[in-house]
């Protein structure tokens, strides 16, 4: 009898115990929304920010309402507007190209290459070529480029970065932490990431004048001398005057519950990635699979695993998913010409213009997926692999 694996792929831990304490607080008192606060009182959010801040490295941070909007309130405070071209991944997912559509902005995607990064040869190319200003960067699924040359790339082409950090929260480069590197970097907290508060989001920046315009668009009102993590007032003395709102606040309920998770986040990623590296150890060397090796210059958060099936045909890879998930074994593949769920494609998010991404399209045929919860144990992950290894290897030698 073949073992079977019965854990969930999508069932999270808990909330910790002091952070629904806090929480409890929070909704005793009725003050959710992040500018009622007593006298006297920072708030959940004001603390949030600044301890993010702290963590990050970064002079600035502001809590928002998800990590779609920290995109979209980045560009916006670049200057972003109809009819712009933003450089972004063509591997990544839809609220990327979402957050650069929602500004009126045009999507130019870059080609991705067999590490799951963005190809810095095609970024090359198209920083000076396309006439876009800005890159919106994602680290997909936690994979983190050489970011020394893109930085020397983009900076030479004038193009400021806004990294996506959805993926990458406690990563770094070369020691540099993920989000460090660009004009502003924005974060999730949405529950399938590394911080779990439903939805929700941060952006960080070092420039005053952008987080100035990012906390005036997030809905401050002229209440931003209560954020701490904010630059001086005097840097928002001529932006309040031609900046919007365009709310999108975090609440203290929502910070209430992410502080105390934001304390105890070196410990979870220690987790994560020991589960990461058991999964990588047991699908080495398995014929037909391609296991994406990274380098010694990035520390990852491994809360996901990716590997490639470059050889095999839409109905070998079927007959793999369709084996894996027989056994308990959650698979998801990029390569599909319709989007499931949440693995659509470049070419799925049609309110962008039409692209050729050849290298992209090759890569994603044989993309395989798959999330690593912290409700996983070591021995989960080394059963995990083993039913991948076997059901791969069997398909392979099937012909």
């Amino acid at each position: 009898m073949k073992p079977v694996f019965d854990g969930s792929f999508t069932q999270q831990e808990p909330i910790p115990d002091a952070g629904i304490a806090a929480a409890l607080d929070v909704l005793r008192g009725g003050r959710l929304h992040r500018y009622n606060v007593a006298e006297g009182e920072a708030g959940e959010v004001a603390l949030l920010e600044e301890a993010f801040a702290a963590f990050t490295g970064a002079r600035y941070a502001l809590a928002v309402a998800s990590g779609g909007y920290a995109m979209s309130c980045a560009l916006r405070a670049l200057g972003v507007g109809p009819g712009d071209k933003v450089l972004s991944n063509g591997f990544t997912l839809a609220p990327v190209p979402g957050a650069i559509a929602s500004v009126g902005a045009e999507p130019v995607f870059v080609e991705v290459t067999e590490d799951l990064t963005i190809d810095l040869d095609h970024l090359a190319r198209l920083a000076g070529t396309s006439g876009a200003k800005v890159l919106l960067l994602s680290h997909m699924r936690g994979h983190v480029c050489d970011m020394d040359r893109l930085m020397r790339i983009c900076d030479a082409a004038g193009v400021q970065v806004v990294e996506d950090c959805a993926h990458t929260m406690g990563a770094a480069w070369k020691g540099v932490p993920s989000g460090r590197h660009g004009a502003m970097a924005a974060y999730s907290t949405q529950t399938y990431k590394h911080m779990n508060s439903g939805e929700g989001g941060l952006l960080t920046s070092d420039d005053p004048v952008l987080m100035a315009r990012a906390i005036v668009l997030s809905g401050s009102y002229m209440l931003y001398a209560r954020h701490r993590a904010a630059p001086p007032s005097e840097a928002f003395e001529e932006v309040k005057w031609v900046t919007p709102n365009v709310s999108g606040r975090m609440d203290n309920l929502r910070a209430a519950i992410l502080r105390p998770q934001l304390a105890d986040l070196p410990r979870q990623i220690d987790r994560w990635n020991a589960l990461y590296r058991t999964v990588e150890e047991g699908l080495r060397n398995t014929p037909a699979l391609k296991v994406i090796e990274r380098p010694v210059e990035e520390s990852i958060v491994g809360s996901s695993f990716q590997f490639l099936l470059p050889s095999f045909c839409e109905a070998r890879i079927g007959a793999v998913l369709d084996a894996c998930a027989a056994r308990g074994v959650e698979l998801k593949w990029f390569g599909r010409a319709e989007p499931v769920a949440f693995t659509s494609r470049y070419d799925s998010w049609r309110f962008a213009p039409p692209q050729s991404l050849p290298e992209t399209d090759r890569i994603l045929a044989g993309l395989i997926d798959m999330r690593l919860p912290l409700t996983f144990t070591v021995d989960d992950a080394r059963l995990i692999a083993r039913i991948i290894r076997e059901e791969v290897s069997t398909v392979a030698l099937a012909g």
